[in-house]
C-alpha cells in the first residue's frame, strides 16, 4: 500500500496537481511549449494535416488520460487531492505557508483515498 500511495502522491497529487498550478501560476506551460516545438518540428518535416490535428488535441488527450488515472488510482477523494493541490500550486507564490499548508491537506486526502479505498 505504501509504494502505492507514494506512486499516487509523485504522479498525481505533486505532478498533475501541485505543479500544473505552480506552472499556471507563473504563467507558462512546458507542456504546451514543449508540445508546440515538437509540432512544428514534425509538420516542418511532413506537412500532413493529420498530424497538425493530432498535435492541437494531444493536450487534451494527455489532461483526459491524467484525470481518468487519477480517478483510478483515489476515486473522488483522489481527485479532490489533485484539485487542493492543483489550488496550493496556484497559491504557493503569494503565500508559501498557505500553499505548503494546502499541499499538505493534499497530501492527507491523498493518503486517506488510496489507504481506505477498496478493490
Amino acid at each position: 500500500m505504501a509504494k502505492k500511495f507514494r506512486r499516487f502522491i509523485w504522479q498525481f497529487v505533486i505532478g498533475l496537481g501541485f505543479l500544473s498550478g505552480l506552472w499556471t501560476a507563473i504563467g507558462i506551460d512546458p507542456e504546451e511549449v514543449l508540445i508546440t516545438a515538437l509540432g512544428s518540428t514534425i509538420t516542418m518535416i511532413s506537412p500532413d494535416p493529420t498530424l497538425r490535428a493530432l498535435f492541437l488535441i494531444l493536450p487534451t488527450l494527455l489532461l483526459i488520460g491524467s484525470v481518468i488515472g487519477a480517478y483510478r488510482n483515489g476515486k473522488v477523494p483522489g481527485l479532490i487531492s489533485v484539485l487542493v493541490a492543483y489550488v496550493s500550486g496556484l497559491a504557493i507564490l503569494t503565500s508559501a505557508i498557505a500553499g505548503l499548508a494546502l499541499l499538505g491537506v493534499a497530501v492527507v486526502l491523498a493518503y486517506y483515498s488510496t489507504r481506505h479505498r477498496r478493490r
